[in-house]
């Protein structure tokens, strides 16, 4: 059984790794993606920290926040399609005015 502090370094590798790409990124798609491999890190500590501590009250978590990430993918990409359709670009620079 692989111990879990293994699972605990993989997520914050994957937790920095999505930073990362947040603050780097400028495409709106490649940092939504970005937040969802956050979002994945996250789930792999509540699952390692469960394994630790014998509970199931970390895989709850992670149900929720898979729903979570399912709705915030759904509205993102709706929310990216109607920028690109009134806009024709979805770069980050572009897009720090509010008005059309």
């Amino acid at each position: 059984m692989v111990p879990y502090e293994y699972y605990v370094v993989l997520s914050g590798l994957l937790m920095v790794l999505g930073l990362i790409g947040v603050i780097v990124r400028k495409n709106i798609i490649a940092m939504l993606l970005s937040t969802e491999l956050m979002l994945n890190a996250v789930n792999i500590a509540f699952v390692a920290f469960d394994m630790k501590l014998a509970d199931v009250s970390g895989q709850v978590f992670v149900f929720f926040i898979l729903t979570i990430a399912a709705a915030e993918a759904a509205v993102g990409l709706g929310l990216i399609m109607a920028i690109y359709r009134l806009r024709k670009d979805v770069d980050v620079n572009t897009l720090t005015e509010l008005k059309l």
